[in-house]
Order: structure tokens, then sequence, then C-alpha cells
């Protein structure tokens, strides 16, 4: 499943599901927070953006789901 910039998606983190929106895709090798994140076509990771706290990381895929 692929993601869109702007597409409303949840991921799960220590303190519990959070929501939030896509940012960014990246599909090739890129840094992000001080972390290198090994990115491709196969395997892509996006940026999201929490809702509630505003902060963003980076997720692979498989670690997202739609809303």
């Amino acid at each position: 499943m692929a993601f869109s910039k702007g597409d409303k998606i949840t991921w799960n983190t220590p303190q519990g599901e959070t929501h939030g929106e896509v940012v960014d895709k990246r599909v090739k090798e890129f840094e992000f927070d001080g972390q290198k994140f090994k990115a491709s076509s196969d395997e892509p990771y996006y940026i999201v953006k929490s809702e509630k706290s505003g902060s963003e990381a980076a997720h692979k895929e498989s670690a997202l789901t739609k809303k």
C-alpha cells in the first residue's frame, strides 16, 4: 500500500497509537533527525507528522496504516 502526501495515517509508538499525516515519501538513503535510513523504491520510508505533538518521524511503509 502506498501513501501520498497529506494522507491521514496511524502508527504505533511506546505510548500507544499515534495519529497524523504523511509529509513526504523517501525512496533513497537519507538522514533524518541524526539517523540514517536505507529507503528504496521497494521499501520506502515516510516522514510523518503527529497530530498531537506536531513532531515528525520517519517510518517504514509497513509500520503505517491509512485511516
